[in-house]
């Protein structure tokens, strides 16, 4: 897995994880149990292309921290697909925060949840 470009990595304001997000987030076999998930990071990353000239595409990472913002980059709960628009992931963003501040981010139709 490449490292991701924290040059381009914009977070939102961490967001306490809701008690039926949290039974969902444990039930996922990929985290290790006992980690210490208190909150959501929710990112819009920028993705470098490969050509001549710089140029981005955007994507919408969430992934389990805890409440010093510590997590871990391989484990993401979640990845939207890849928008060429960086105004479209914002919105996916805002979206997903909203969702996370009601505890229904597990219910939430993820296409591209890990798990």
């Amino acid at each position: 897995m490449k490292t991701p470009n924290y040059h381009d990595f914009y977070q939102k304001a961490l967001i306490p994880i809701g008690f039926n997000d949290l039974l969902a987030l444990n039930e996922i076999k990929s985290f290790e149990v006992g980690a210490p998930a208190t909150h959501w990071l929710i990112a819009v990353e920028g993705v470098q292309l490969s050509q001549a000239k710089i140029y981005f595409q955007w994507k919408v990472s969430v992934y389990p921290s805890n409440c010093n913002g510590d997590f871990n980059w391989k484990k993401p709960f979640y990845c939207s697909p890849i928008m060429e628009s960086m105004d479209s992931a914002h919105d996916i963003a805002c979206s997903i925060v909203a969702l996370s501040k009601q505890d229904q981010l597990s219910a939430f139709n993820l296409e591209e949840k890990i798990s």
